[in-house]
């Protein structure tokens, strides 16, 4: 991995030969030890009380996250529907937040080379705290080092810890005096520390990407987990053309451009809302990554097809192939979670699919009696799908980029558990595939035993399936596709999410 490729979000200390190098929280040197460059001490004063609360919230975020592994997307959202923020402020809470946990690691090995005690030890409210102001100092340019001290003592007297503002005002300040010559451990002296305590990820994360990746490329993966990926979205096929809703969003969004690999795919940029876009709710595209649409284009789903999604929440691919089927098409959306699955039935409403059939079911129980109730009365005979996805419930590690709190949510024992989930869907869901019909596995993590060796066993448990081969899949997905048939999305390889997935067949 090249300098330039850890670049100015992540890696080590500038010219400490670390992989992922540039400045030690990321972005350009801050010149004159953190004086701001886009907004002074009296900008941030007046509107401190707004930045004051969106603080508070990201620190009530954090402290959930750590306390009951609550997942911070939730977290915040149910957050700032109670809060009266500007969205500016709105904006600084999500980034409070998300920062934090996207490089909680690095913070908490800062913090600890400056606190006299183990952080852990704290409350969960003073760590989070901390954490949130150690992020500011280290990583956002354009609050002053004052303000952010200040703003975390704040909150801390806010949250009812009262008797713990001198040590967060101690800390803080230390830190913001020693950051730039803290050491952090060298990519070349030790791989394994390097990527856990500057590229913070776990270590049970580490071990298990350098020993599927190697050490080089596992650095890498890391740096590109720690970005803040663009919001992509999917033309809705029924009713309009991506080359028309690009001139439509380019107001808008106008570092808007086609997504590279995925045919109905547009990438908007970092800035603005994409849900609150007339195009959006008048159902003229959906907000989904580039993998997860090309996971629906190794499917194929054609006009006529039948087609089951085992684990179709929120809806993203089971809307996907309903815009590709025609009028006798039809999706038969399975998810265990009711209030969840609701979300397909709203998603198909808002883009006009009325091909979608949503049904609360536990997909690794039988499905057997689903194929035949769901078969047209008129054709008894075709009683299995033409079609399957099984886009398995996994540990979800190619997507900390939009999940940071996974990291630290997830234990080493995760993996393990989900794989027998993840098995025993495969295996119903293959239960209810015609003869000559093709079942797509995919997962949106990297680990191989989420991945291949689900694939492997479950091949050598069903001799009657078969892996498509690279020679015959579209052409269109051929730089993604090893040559087996394995398509496979990395964040630092195609700037995706981390995606897999194979296609099956049914020989008989």
């Amino acid at each position: 991995m090249s300098e330039e490729d850890g670049g100015k979000k992540g890696g080590g200390r500038k010219g400490g030969g670390r992989k992922g190098g540039g400045k030690r929280g990321g972005g350009s040197p801050r010149p004159g030890r953190g004086r701001p460059q886009s907004r002074n001490d009296a900008t941030e004063r007046r509107r401190g009380s707004g930045a004051t609360v969106a603080r508070l919230v990201a620190v009530r975020v954090l402290e959930r996250v750590e306390r009951v592994h609550a997942y911070a997307d939730i977290a915040l959202h149910q957050a700032l529907a109670r809060s009266p923020l500007s969205a500016a402020d709105r904006a600084l809470a999500t980034e409070l937040a998300y920062g934090t946990l996207r490089w909680r690691g690095r913070i908490d090995y800062l913090l600890s080379q400056v606190l006299d005690q183990k952080l852990e030890k704290l409350e969960p409210l003073v760590a989070s705290t901390l954490r949130l102001g150690a992020y500011q100092l280290l990583f956002m340019d354009r609050i002053p080092q004052s303000a952010a001290v200040d703003q975390a003592v704040a909150c801390a007297h806010s949250l009812g810890s009262s008797r713990a503002t001198g040590l967060v005002n101690a800390v803080l300040r230390r830190l913001a005096r020693e950051s730039e010559t803290l050491p952090l451990p060298a990519f070349e002296d030790d791989p394994l520390e390097h990527i856990v305590h500057a590229l913070s990820l776990p270590e049970w994360i580490a071990r298990r990407w350098i020993d599927e990746f190697g050490a080089e490329e596992a650095a890498a993966l890391a740096v590109a987990s720690n970005t803040t990926p663009p919001v992509t979205i999917r033309a809705n096929r029924r009713c309009t053309t991506p080359a028309a809703l690009l001139e439509e969003l380019r107001e808008k969004f106008p570092d808007a451009h086609r997504c590279t690999l995925a045919p109905d795919g547009l990438v908007l940029g970092h800035g603005g809302n994409p849900a609150s876009s007339p195009a959006f709710l008048e159902g003229r595209y959906t907000v989904q990554d580039e993998a997860s649409q090309l996971v629906v284009c190794l499917l194929d789903p054609q006009p006529d097809d039948r087609v089951l999604d085992t684990c179709a929440a929120p809806g993203t691919k089971a809307t996907a192939i309903a815009e590709r089927l025609g009028e006798e098409g039809r999706v038969l959306a399975l998810d265990r979670n009711l209030k969840r699955l609701g979300l397909v039935d709203r998603d198909a409403r808002r883009l006009g699919l009325r091909g979608i059939t949503t049904l609360s079911r536990d997909a690794t129980l039988p499905l057997v009696d689903l194929a035949a109730s769901d078969a047209d009365a008129d054709a008894p005979q075709a009683k299995d799908f033409d079609r399957v996805l099984v886009d398995a419930p996994c540990s979800g590690l190619g997507t900390l980029r939009r999940n940071p709190d996974a990291r630290w949510r997830l234990s080493a024992e995760d993996p393990t558990r989900l794989a027998t989930v993840q098995a025993a869907i495969l295996h119903e869901a293959s239960r209810v595939l015609r003869p000559g019909g093709c079942l797509v596995y995919s997962t949106c993590t990297v680990l191989r035993e989420e991945n291949q060796e689900i694939v492997a066993a479950f091949l050598q448990d069903h001799p009657h399936f078969r892996q498509v081969p690279r020679s015959e899949l579209p052409e269109s997905l051929t730089p993604v596709l090893e040559e087996d048939g394995t398509l496979r999305c990395l964040p630092h390889r195609v700037a995706t999410d981390g995606f897999f997935a194979v296609r099956l067949e049914r020989t008989q």
